[in-house]
């Protein structure tokens, strides 16, 4: 208590100056920082007409990987599905049949593939779990939406286009992905 009161004294004794009491420097200092920013560059970008580059180790969408003849590549084995820690995907395997070989790799492939992306962290778990390399998260983000049944994504929602019947849409979907794996060969 009496610590406090004699720091009540010690504030009574200081006086302020005039200038200190009109606050001028205060306000000089603070429109000459301000004055500063107007010479910095802006860190706003509009949107829809430049865009930002992403980092290269940046985790977006998922995508369902092709070969170069257009079959799937996911077996439906389920280890992204084990190995995601938000238990944002579900799969249903199935048997292929006779005739589909031009559609699926392997004898057992995913029926139904989903991806909740409203439980999804972008830990990209599901593309290091992956053996067959069938999924990869892609170089874009996730749309805005008012419905959350539009962020459950499904199999036909998340395959890469036809490498043969869509060459372009498949290369713009691979992205930089495609330049990465030619500089890793």
């Amino acid at each position: 208590m009496q610590a406090l009161t004699t720091r009540v004294k010690e504030v009574e004794r200081k006086k302020l100056s005039f200038m200190e009491k009109l606050y001028l420097p205060a306000i000089f200092k603070g429109m000459f920082i301000t004055f500063m920013h107007i010479f910095k560059k802006k860190p706003t970008i509009n949107y829809p007409e430049k865009k930002r580059p992403f980092s290269p180790v940046f985790r977006g969408l998922h995508i369902l990987n092709r070969d170069e003849e257009g079959r799937e590549n996911c077996t439906a084995c389920g280890l992204c599905a084990v190995a995601c820690p938000a238990e944002a995907i579900t799969m249903e395997a199935a048997e292929r049949q006779i005739g589909e070989e031009n559609l699926y790799r392997e004898e057992k492939y995913a029926a139904k593939y989903e991806i909740n992306m409203l439980r999804c962290i972008f830990c990209g778990l599901c593309e290091e779990a992956c053996p067959k390399d069938a999924i990869y998260l892609s170089e874009t983000f996730a749309p805005a939406d008012y419905q959350r049944k539009q962020f459950v994504y499904s199999k036909e929602e998340l395959l890469i286009p036809h490498p043969i019947e869509q060459p372009e849409a498949y290369k713009k979907a691979l992205g930089n992905r495609s330049k990465k794996e030619t500089a890793n060969q």
